[in-house]
């Protein structure tokens, strides 16, 4: 996961503080302000006397850094980088011994989004200065709340089932969810339904929009970072993609994880020539997202019904992507 660190140089305890609040993961502070600052909450305070700062302006600023990086050293380029640079530098960190740190700074959500996608992969790190304190927790939501786009397809109910008792699992999150919003899980990693967090209020139940009723224990759940997990195998911690009815997509925190016995349906879906499934909680609270971003409780399902799923490839060994031949039904 990619972090975003303050760069509280010179020291002020209320801009630490600010920064700490609007979600940083890390400091980096003069050496002695240290104590200082990691009184302040636990998290990775690094001091400037541990890191080099380059301004990357010339070759030989690239070639600096680039030995930095070989000895296993961490390095900060200051604002003023360019891509192609930067690009070198994470090209040359795939062949290194040794592995150093790369942190780009960045006062700004733009700047940010652009230090953490560079050759697709991007940094791990960003340094928000003084100057983008102000628009710390947009930088932060840009760096770490947004995992992009992915494409969704219709797909028209073909079943609706009683499959008996199984253990279901409610995901519960650190975040709030709002209608259209929730997960992708299913009986193949190659094709998940959007399930509907529980958004929606109704005479017997009250809302809980921080909580997924996703699906039987053995149901994939699409991760972030291109990663699936059995519902079985999430704790608290854990990130999970969320996903909305246009394909945008965030990272949520796994909260709670309940596994209880109840009722369930087996629902099945068909898109063009491939068809899926996905086993269900039998119960009203349980919706799954239509084209439009309306909510429908599997309950209320009916065969020709359109829903969101997501359709990609066979093939997963411990929750990544593999080429390999295999069918899942």
């Amino acid at each position: 996961m990619k972090k975003v660190f303050f760069r509280a140089v010179p020291f002020n305890k209320g801009e630490v503080t600010a920064a700490l609040e609007a979600g940083a993961d890390g400091l980096i502070v003069p050496e002695d302000s240290l104590q200082s600052a990691s009184s302040l909450a636990r998290c990775t305070v690094l001091g400037l006397n541990g890191i080099q700062e380059i301004d990357l302006r010339s070759g030989a600023d690239a070639t600096l850094a680039a030995a930095c990086l070989d000895e296993g050293k961490t390095i900060l380029l200051k604002r003023g980088w360019e891509i192609i640079p930067v690009e070198n530098l994470l090209a040359h960190e795939e062949t290194r011994a040794k592995k150093g740190l790369i942190i780009l700074e960045a006062i700004s959500p733009d700047e940010a989004e652009l230090a953490a996608g560079i050759l697709e992969k991007g940094v791990d790190t960003i340094a928000v200065t003084r100057e983008g304190l102000g628009a710390f927790r947009e930088i932060a939501a840009a760096v770490k709340g947004d995992a992009g786009l992915i494409p969704l397809s219709e797909a028209v109910i073909t079943e609706i089932s009683n499959a008996g008792m199984g253990d279901r699992v409610c995901v519960d999150t650190l975040s709030v969810f709002h209608t259209g919003q929730g997960m992708l899980t299913g009986n193949s990693a190659a094709f998940t339904f959007l399930v509907n967090a529980e958004t929606e209020h109704n005479e017997y139940v009250a809302a809980r929009p921080f909580r997924v009723n996703a699906g039987a224990v053995h149901a994939y759940a699409i991760t972030p970072d291109d990663r699936s997990a059995y519902l079985q195998e999430l704790r608290s911690g854990a990130e999970i993609l969320i996903a909305d009815f246009k394909g945008r997509t965030s990272r949520a925190v796994v909260g709670r994880v309940k596994i209880e016995r109840r009722p369930m349906l087996l629902v099945r879906a068909r898109c063009g020539e491939r068809e899926g499934g996905v086993f269900l909680q039998n119960a009203e609270t349980i919706r799954l997202v239509r084209p439009s971003g309306e909510t429908t409780s599997v309950v209320d399902l009916t065969v020709g019904d359109s829903v969101l799923c997501r359709l990609d490839e066979a093939g997963r060994h411990f929750g990544m992507r593999i080429k390999e031949t295999i069918r899942e039904e």
